[in-house]
């Protein structure tokens, strides 16, 4: 039987990129499924909810949780399949997003470069169902391996099964089929294309090739250019507390594009496959007047609207969760005055 390593009083603190202060009553390091297993024949554990923990880089963290605490720690990156077209590559769910993308390109399976320095964990990654610069995690996903909670039971989910959409998938979802709260994703594959091209459509790329004078990047370059990129617009949440970018791009129907365009005619957008048009949400909290502003220990980073972060580093003082969400609901407000659109908050509240 695996003894269930359950801690008990843990800050919070160095397990959310926001910073923000906050203890768990209780908290369980899974380090490999069976731990996960074990959970389910002691149920008693969890009576007052969960929560999954993987890097803490897409939750605000509103008060001291009473609920358990289940922190991903599975490790582990390997080739597990070649085929004519593909490298099929594993990682462990508590792997770091990030190295796992460097690790890829170190061994030669090119694909994930895009999403580079996005803070998180592989086991999150398909939640959120990831994306960057042209690249969704769906377009590089193969299939996971996750552990239902009540039962123990093990499963495989595929693309299709996994439901995703716009920063969605089956696992935030709590309709019919859904399984928000109900599994834990343990591993993650994807199906790397040996037929590789980059993915350079998007404005920001294409201004640092042309600094950097590159006109056929390798998938080394792409990597490199989109950590540059990344680095100049989010900060470090080691220097400064954030959770990357706070609210997804609205997706309107043309017509709506075409009546803010007719107000705003600056207004980024960018078209769908479906028709339909992606609006970029910082220039449209920019445009609100948020950038830079601060409410209390909370604010909005000089450099990119899109990015909500603890003034901490400036302050001395830590952001409480109530302070960040007071902040994103006035932005929320701003937009919606202004555009009509409602701004949907990316990270989860708890």
């Amino acid at each position: 039987m695996t003894i269930l390593r359950i801690e008990h009083n843990v800050s919070l603190d160095p397990y959310n990129t926001l910073g923000i202060a906050a203890r768990a009553h209780s908290l369980l390091r899974v380090r490999q499924p069976s731990d996960l297993q074990a959970l389910a024949e002691q149920p008693r554990q969890l009576e007052r909810g969960h929560l999954v923990l993987g890097g803490g880089s897409n939750m605000v963290i509103t008060g001291d949780l009473l609920a358990l605490v289940i922190k991903m720690e599975i490790q582990g990156r390997t080739l597990v399949e070649e085929t004519d077209r593909h490298w099929i590559v594993q990682a462990g769910a508590g792997e770091v997003w990030h190295d796992f993308v460097a690790w890829t390109l170190q061994q030669g399976y090119p694909g994930l470069e895009n999403l580079a320095l996005i803070p998180g964990t592989v086991g999150a990654a398909p939640v959120q169902n990831i994306g960057a610069y042209g690249i969704e995690l769906q377009d590089r996903f193969h299939s996971l391996d996750a552990i239902e909670l009540a039962t123990g039971r093990p499963f495989t989910l595929d693309a299709t099964q996994c439901r995703f959409s716009y920063r969605d998938s089956v696992f935030k979802q709590k309709g019919e089929g859904g399984l928000a709260g109900k599994a834990v994703i343990t591993q993650v594959r994807f199906a790397l294309p040996k037929q590789w091209r980059p993915e350079i459509g998007y404005l920001d790329i294409e201004r640092k090739m042309a600094e950097w004078g590159i006109t056929g990047p390798t998938a080394q370059q792409v990597f490199d250019m989109v950590v540059a990129i990344r680095r100049a617009k989010l900060p470090d949440p080691a220097e400064v507390g954030n959770v990357g970018s706070f609210f997804k791009n609205p997706v309107v129907s043309r017509e709506q594009c075409d009546d803010i365009i007719g107000r705003d005619p600056h207004i980024v957008h960018y078209p769908m496959p479906d028709g339909t048009v992606k609006l970029a949400a910082g220039w449209l909290i920019d445009a609100c007047g948020w950038r830079g502003k601060s409410m209390g220990n909370a604010g909005v980073y000089p450099k990119q609207a899109l990015v909500l972060i603890n003034r901490f580093h400036e302050t001395g003082i830590r952001a409480t969760g109530g302070e960040v969400m007071t902040l994103a609901q006035a932005i929320q407000t701003s937009v919606y005055e202004r555009f009509g659109i409602r701004l949907e908050p990316e990270p989860v509240v708890v």
